[in-house]
């Protein structure tokens, strides 16, 4: 067979077009339509009579509203207007016969016959589906863009409110986090303690930098406004609000609370959130923005983290509330000092950082039954109640060991450690117990046993500091339970006038982070430095300056020092002034007697208010 024999016959073309599985439109050189294949017809709703003859631009060519486009900006008949130019895309849309413009994606190239210009063939598909499933797959895109936004601010909201700062600066930062991503104003209010009033705590505006003063305590509520809070603050689901609405009604149920918000700060729409777990409300997150009100989506969120706020909020309750009752009990065991003379004393107590670790520590200082002061500083072991109870058999033994047995120190250790051993189910026990000896105006002595304790450090009054290392023996419980037959050595030592002692638990020197010895060194370097100060600095300030720049943490800690007076102070010849009464900085608790001392009910004031705050 010839190559003519194989030519394809001249309805090859028309077959071609007519099963191509595409509309194909030919027009002349002036857009007017040609010809048209049945795809063509099918998928305009359009038969060839109705077309050829038609401008294809100003039949078919349309925008995704059916509006018609300008012919300078049509994709489809620039290959007429530009000499062997192709052009396809996707974003083009043709109006059906029946008024509704179908997506299509396209060609359209120069049509060439005899090697002059006949016009254009565009050829095209119906692009409803693909382009349906594009942006079906751009809307799931999104949603799953903006669930891992809210997870994301979720997470910061969560890691937010577990760092250990006041709940007044975690909603702070809170507020941070949700303005202006989740609204132009936030505001969080919070239920008062032993009241029905509502405490605004913190305001945040995306365009209004001074807020403080929408802040305070929310007046007192009438009774419609008072059911309205109630409602809001019971609720499962945040309560909406308008700005309309709260202009337009004064009174209406929340109006009393947040109308002042809306008016200074702005926005159009609020959503309330309950801060609320089963047990108890504590307050209201209210977050508003500007033209659209929140989705329910956005207000699931808010409501969301509400609940995230709440559990924090009542979290750190029930912490303050074990930490207060572990104070408390720690306060009740702990006595006030005695002011005996001349002499001034000072005490301070630091409990763990953990809620009930209030530990075992413990200061004490009483008059003794020949006049002698007594020192002591111990530590039982254990953090916990136990602890402290056990803490307090040791104390009250022996208080009354050395009250009853006016004996050197090393005899009442002995006392004491066979009392511990047979009368108490009390653990091991570290002491230094100490008299202070001398008449009215010096000179004075130390007279002390060690059993297992860190030693006394003695800090003159130009800065020299040493510590005391005699009188060491076993710890106390160790020596009669264990048939050891060790015994307290007695150790004396001169106190110089001026001079500061000061006894001590291992929580002030030793944590996780610092080496005893590291923190022995470092307690005596800033003693000194302490020591030094002008002469108007009193026993008190010394210890408050010592705990400021030692920072103790983890375990408890106690201190006790004792400031000696000048030579002579007291005596009938003494040219000084009377010292100033003793601080009443106490970590006893208040109604505490001092039997013995020159105030035998001395004031207490609380040293928690520096320390222990949310």
């Amino acid at each position: 067979m010839s190559g003519s024999d194989r030519a394809p016959g001249p309805d090859f073309s028309a077959a071609v077009l007519h099963d191509l599985g595409a509309g194909v439109i030919t027009t002349d050189p002036d857009s007017r339509i040609t010809s048209v294949n049945p795809w063509a017809e099918e998928l305009l709703g359009r038969s060839a009579g109705d077309m050829i003859g038609q401008d294809a631009h100003d039949l078919l060519h349309r925008r995704a509203d059916g509006g018609r486009v300008p012919r300078e900006q049509c994709a489809l008949t620039r290959p007429l207007r530009e000499s062997g130019v192709t052009e396809q895309g996707s974003d083009e849309y043709l109006l059906r016969a029946d008024g509704t413009p179908v997506p299509v994606i396209w060609a359209s190239t120069p049509l060439r016959l005899k090697g002059g210009r006949a016009g254009s063939v565009a050829v095209f598909h119906d692009f409803s589906l693909h382009r349906s499933a594009t942006e079906q797959a751009a809307a799931h895109t999104a949603a799953l863009e903006e669930l891992t936004a809210r997870l994301h601010l979720v997470a910061d909201i969560s890691s937010v409110l577990m760092t250990g700062v006041s709940t007044s600066g975690s909603m702070r930062r809170l507020l941070r986090l949700l303005v202006p991503g989740m609204g132009a104003w936030a505001a969080v209010d919070v239920c008062a303690e032993h009241s029905t009033a509502l405490e605004r705590i913190t305001v945040r505006s995306a365009h209004h930098r001074r807020t403080s003063r929408l802040k305070g305590t929310l007046p007192p509520p009438e009774e419609r406004t008072r059911q309205a809070l109630a409602r809001a603050l019971n609720s499962d689901r945040p309560t909406r609000l308008t700005a309309a609405e709260l202009r337009e009604n004064p009174d209406a149920p929340l109006a009393a609370t947040h109308g002042a918000l809306f008016e200074r700060l702005g926005g159009d729409f609020a959503v309330v959130v309950p801060l609320r777990t089963r047990q108890r409300p504590y307050g209201l997150l209210t977050v508003a923005r500007e033209g659209a009100p929140h989705s329910d989506a956005e207000a699931a969120v808010l409501a969301d983290i509400g609940r995230r706020v709440a559990l924090v909020m009542d979290n750190a309750r029930l912490y303050h509330e074990q930490r207060n009752v572990a104070e408390t009990m720690q306060r009740q065991l702990l006595a006030p000092l005695p002011q005996v003379d001349h002499l001034r004393m000072a005490a301070r107590y630091r409990p763990a950082q953990r809620a009930m670790e209030i530990g075992g520590d413990w200061y004490d200082a009483f008059l003794l039954g020949d006049g002698v002061m007594a020192l002591v500083i111990g530590d039982v072991v254990g953090h916990d109640l136990k602890a402290a109870a056990h803490m307090a058999e040791v104390r009250n033994m022996l208080r009354a060991l050395a009250w009853d047995h006016c004996e050197p120190p090393s005899l009442i250790m002995r006392r004491l450690d066979e009392a511990v051993t047979n009368t108490s189910d009390a653990p091991m026990a570290t002491i230094v117990f100490a008299r202070v000896e001398g008449p009215e105006g010096g000179p004075w002595r130390l007279h002390w046993v060690n059993a297992g304790h860190p030693p006394p450090l003695l800090i003159t009054r130009e800065g020299n500091t040493r510590f005391l290392q005699g009188g060491h023996g076993p710890l106390i419980g160790m020596s009669a339970t264990l048939h050891l037959g060790l015994s307290w050595p007695d150790a004396s030592e001169e106190l110089p006038p001026e001079s500061t002692l000061l006894l001590y638990t291992d929580g002030l020197v030793e944590s996780r982070n610092r080496p005893i010895d590291l923190g022995m060194a470092t307690l005596r370097h800033h003693a000194g430095v302490l020591a030094r100060r002008p002469a108007g600095d009193t026993v008190d300030d010394f210890c408050e300056a010592l705990l400021e720049r030692i920072a103790p943490s983890g375990d408890d800690a106690a201190l006790l020092a004792l400031r000696l007076p000048a030579a002579g102070a007291g005596t009938a010849d003494d040219p000084f002034p009377v010292p100033p009464p003793q601080s009443s900085h106490s970590p006893a608790a208040p109604d505490r007697a001092a039997p013995g001392s020159l105030q035998e009910h001395p004031p207490v004031e609380d040293p928690s208010r520096g320390f222990r705050e949310e």
